[in-house]
């Protein structure tokens, strides 16, 4: 199946508009999206292609860098936080072989003295790549910014305040991640370049991959393509926003497949954007997403508190 009968497109500019009618239109195709598959294609954003491209060539740069300068930037301590983590060092939940790729962690970059300052780790500069460090903060910023609309969207079509996420995400705990699936040297026989999974975060935004290899997995139980076109991004529902809602919006299984072997010499690429809210977030279900035909699913619990769970099962936090 291809991109376009896959997923839905949908333009951010429609929400920008002063246009109102335009505005709920985009409001129930993204609502309407994330309750049947969980996923949408994102024009209208705030990221340019020259800005992408410029994080691309750094990230390649830096992943063909010699084995010891990347270990130099894997801090021990911080459960791949912020830096590299190597090769195999995490996995899907439920799985024990580690997923066939390598990545790095840019995190927030706080402002203006919030005490939320300390509950962060710094983020690690690459000595060699200055360019790495300085596309990384600003591709962050853009994505960030784009999400904030997206969530705002979301706000609506839920029947919440349109800012009701506003504070929750500000300066909150998201993950920008360059990862690097290297070639396929050998017969895998229980590893996959990412298994199947979902998201931890509230919702995930990803640039245009440079290869194929996303999968979904649709209500028919059926595995469908997924490729980010130009000037789009992937925008996904994550399982802090299923939880949420109540699973009334669906954070979707997806994984990134092995190759076919005469595609195993090839590196993939790929840098998704994982949006978090500040730990002290609630994600105790919405009781307007609760009732006699979708009972209570989930325990109390705030973001911080899951993810450390979370963070636990795909192993790159120790009990």
């Amino acid at each position: 199946m291809n991109h376009a009968t896959a997923i839905p497109s949908i333009d951010l500019s429609d929400f920008l508009s002063p246009d109102e009618h335009r505005r709920q239109a985009f409001v129930q195709a993204l609502g309407k999206a994330y309750e049947d598959i969980g996923f949408v294609a994102v024009k209208g954003h705030f990221l340019s292609d020259s800005l992408q491209e410029k994080l691309y060539h750094e990230v390649q740069q830096f992943f063909n860098l010699p084995e010891e300068i990347k270990k130099k930037y894997e801090v021990q301590g911080l459960a791949g936080q912020r830096g590299y983590t190597s090769f195999g060092k995490e996995h899907a939940k439920g799985r024990s072989a580690g997923d066939l790729k390598e990545f790095w962690h840019f995190g927030q970059y706080v402002e203006h003295s919030d005490p939320i300052k300390k509950e962060y780790p710094e983020n690690v500069n690459v000595d060699e790549l200055p360019g790495f460090n300085s596309s990384g903060k600003e591709v962050y910023k853009k994505i960030e910014e784009t999400g904030k609309y997206i969530l705002r969207a979301i706000a609506r079509y839920l029947g919440l305040n349109e800012t009701y996420f506003d504070g929750k995400i500000h300066q909150g705990n998201s993950i920008l991640r360059p990862i690097h699936y290297p070639p396929i040297t050998s017969e895998q026989a229980l590893a996959v370049r990412a298994a199947e999974h979902e998201d931890i975060n509230l919702i995930t935004l990803l640039m245009g991959a440079s290869s194929e290899g996303l999968q979904v997995l649709n209500k028919q139980g059926e595995w469908v393509a997924i490729t980010a076109l130009p000037n789009q991004l992937v925008v996904n529902v994550g399982d802090m926003l299923q939880r949420h809602t109540n699973n009334k919006l669906k954070s979707t299984t997806h994984r990134v497949v092995n190759p076919p072997k005469e595609k195993w010499g090839t590196s993939r690429f790929s840098i998704p954007f994982f949006l978090h809210p500040r730990s002290e977030m609630r994600l105790d279900c919405l009781p307007s997403c609760v009732d006699d035909e979708h009972p209570l699913a989930y325990k109390p619990i705030s973001a911080g508190e899951y993810l450390n769970e979370r963070l636990i099962e795909i192993g790159l936090l120790k009990k």
